[in-house]
């Protein structure tokens, strides 16, 4: 499964699926977040059948990254049934970010 792209208008429907969704706050002037997108393109993949993964850019959508405090990026927030349950901030190495998740995958 590729990654969702979600906006300020469809984060709240995105965030209440069956799945977890790990969100990827991002921008594109921003490296460490450019070096992130084919990490989670690879887990979205490999791990689409247990965890969706979702990209939001925070220079389009200001709302919702203001919202959870995005202060830095790329800041990537794991939620369940809608809620925050885990925050990750800056890149990290593909098996990093899996051992991060490995509740949920």
């Amino acid at each position: 499964m590729a990654t969702v792209n979600v906006t300020d208008q469809n984060f709240a429907s995105v965030i209440q699926g069956d799945k977890p969704v790990l969100v990827d706050f991002w921008a594109a002037w921003c490296g460490p977040c450019r070096m992130m997108a084919p990490v989670l393109e690879e887990l979205s993949e490999e791990a689409g059948d247990r965890l969706v993964v979702a990209k939001l850019n925070v220079d389009e959508n200001p709302r919702t990254a203001g919202a959870y405090g995005i202060m830095s990026i790329p800041t990537m927030i794991l939620f369940r049934s809608g809620r925050p349950v885990k925050q990750l901030v800056g890149y990290m190495p593909k098996q990093h970010l899996v051992s991060q998740l490995a509740d949920v995958l």
